[in-house]
């Protein structure tokens, strides 16, 4: 028996989970609460989900991803100013996630430190205008 036909002992308890989540929401769509599934063969769902947190400042915008059991050098990150784009993989996992930041922020004052699983992205914010000389 592979460990993929086994059913989850947990699945009815994250069911009524969801169900009542959903319901406290009030069925709005855009807070949907859903369980990310996995197995089937399948490669999107063979991709584990990227649980993150955003903190933004007046002056910074930080982002703290887990993304365990992958080498610091697995790890692929690009910003366009908007958006943070997250790769990485190893043996056992693969990770993809684009994250909407909620301020435009400068990519290149990125600093990035990555330590027991645990991903941090720090950006300074980028101003909302610039002066532009006649």
């Amino acid at each position: 028996m592979r460990d993929d036909d086994r059913e989850d002992p947990f699945d009815e308890f994250f069911e009524e989970i969801e169900r009542m989540m959903n319901d406290m929401m009030g069925g709005n769509a855009e807070f949907r609460f859903e369980r990310a599934s996995g197995g089937g063969g399948d490669a999107a769902a063979d991709r584990s989900a990227v649980h993150y947190d955003i903190h933004e400042t007046d002056e910074t915008v930080r982002v703290v991803a887990d993304v365990p059991g992958v080498e610091k050098s697995d790890i692929d990150l690009k910003c366009d100013g908007t958006t943070l784009s997250l790769r990485a993989g190893s043996d056992g996992r693969d990770y993809s996630e684009r994250v909407e930041l909620p301020a435009r922020v400068d990519e290149h004052s990125a600093d990035a430190t990555y330590n027991n699983g645990v991903l941090e992205v720090a950006f300074d914010r980028a101003d909302d205008s610039t002066s532009i000389d006649i």
